[in-house]
C-alpha cells in the first residue's frame, strides 16, 4: 500500500495550518468553552467539510459561490464577536451544555473551513492522488493533533489571564476575521 497521499496530506495540512485562523479559533473558542466540546465539534467540522472535499473533489465550490462563503462566515465572526464583547459575562466561565458547545464549535469551524486553502488543497491532493481516503486520513490526522494543541493552547490561557481580557480578546479576534472575511468577498481578493 501507498502511503504518500496520506504523508503528503498529513505534511502539507500541518504546515498549512499552523497558526491558521482555524487555529486561532479553536485557541479562542477553548478558552471560554470546554476543551473536549471544542475539540468534538472542532474535528466533526473538520471531518465533515474536508471529508467532503476530498470525496466530492472540489463539488462544494461549484454549488456555493465563494463570496456566499465568505460573506457568511464574516456575519457570523461579527456575530460572534459582538455576543462576545457585549453579552458574554465576564465575572465567572460560562456554563453551556455539551451540545451547544460542540455545535458553536462546529458550525464556527465549518464556516471557516469552507473555500479555505486547506480544504482546496485537499480537493487537489484527492484529485492528483486519486486516494480520496488516504488523503482524508492524512488530513484528519493533521486536525487532530493540530486542534489537540490549539485547545490545550485555549485552556493554558484561560487558567492564567483573566476572563475579562479573555472575553475581550476572543471578540477582537472573531471581530477582525469577520471583517476580512466579508472583505475578502465583496471585493473578490483572497487575504488568506
Amino acid at each position: 500500500m501507498d502511503l504518500v497521499p496520506l504523508a503528503a496530506s498529513f505534511g502539507l495540512i500541518m504546515l498549512a495550518e499552523l497558526g491558521d485562523k482555524t487555529q486561532l479559533a479553536v485557541v479562542s473558542l477553548s478558552s471560554k468553552r470546554k476543551s473536549k466540546s471544542v475539540f468534538v465539534g472542532a474535528l466533526l467540522a473538520f471531518a465533515l467539510v474536508d471529508g467532503i472535499s476530498a470525496l466530492a473533489g472540489g463539488v462544494i465550490a461549484t454549488l456555493i459561490p465563494a463570496s456566499w462563503i465568505g460573506i457568511g462566515a464574516g456575519l457570523a465572526f461579527l456575530v460572534f464577536a459582538v455576543y462576545t464583547l457585549f453579552f458574554e459575562k465576564t465575572d465567572k466561565p460560562k456554563v453551556e451544555a455539551r451540545s451547544v458547545a460542540v455545535a458553536s464549535s462546529f458550525s464556527l469551524i465549518a464556516l471557516m473551513e469552507l473555500g479555505d486553502k486547506t480544504q482546496l488543497a485537499v480537493v487537489s491532493l484527492a484529485a492528483e492522488y486519486d486516494a480520496p481516503i488516504l488523503v482524508f486520513a492524512g488530513v484528519m490526522l493533521a486536525f487532530t493533533a493540530l486542534t489537540g494543541l490549539g485547545v490545550a493552547l485555549g485552556s493554558v490561557i484561560s487558567e492564567r489571564v483573566a476572563l475579562k481580557y479573555v472575553r475581550i480578546g476572543s471578540g477582537l479576534v472573531f471581530m477582525v476575521f469577520g471583517v476580512l472575511f466579508i472583505w475578502s468577498a465583496v471585493t473578490g481578493t483572497r487575504l488568506f
